[in-house]
């Protein structure tokens, strides 16, 4: 770490991201697979498979207060515009978009299971009943 990222001022979130990417590598990559069928996962630039699988990594895995969904997929679109290709911010933000609205707003605030049960409770039609 200190030959690729001297001065890292949390290494400790890098090496947890490295070692969730690794842990769940073939998850990751099926993934990848599924949201862009017409890029075959080795014809993929390096750089770009590997930034897209840090994303999926945090939209999927990691804590969302820790990092919101929308934040993983900013943070990785900049890698891609700092160290990708000149179309690899555009795939980039596709590929995760994509996955991103399949699963929804992981970091959007819930309603409370009790506020939600009541809200689904229909009151019974008593002329149906007799």
């Amino acid at each position: 770490m200190a030959e690729f990222a001297p001065g890292i001022d949390e290494p400790e979130f890098a090496w947890k991201i490295m070692h969730g990417v690794v842990l769940h590598i073939k998850d990751i990559d099926n993934i990848i697979v599924k949201a862009a069928p017409e890029w075959p996962l080795d014809k993929i630039a390096v750089i770009d498979r590997n930034i897209l699988r840090i994303g999926l990594y945090e939209l999927l895995y990691a804590d969302p207060e820790e990092v919101p969904p929308k934040v993983a997929i900013n943070e990785a679109i900049e890698l891609a515009k700092n160290y990708g290709g000149p179309n690899s911010a555009r795939f980039t933000n596709g590929v995760l978009g994509t996955i991103y609205r399949e699963l929804g707003d992981r970091g959007e605030k819930k309603e409370e299971p009790e506020k939600k049960a009541a809200a689904e409770v229909k009151p019974k039609n008593k002329s149906k009943e007799k």
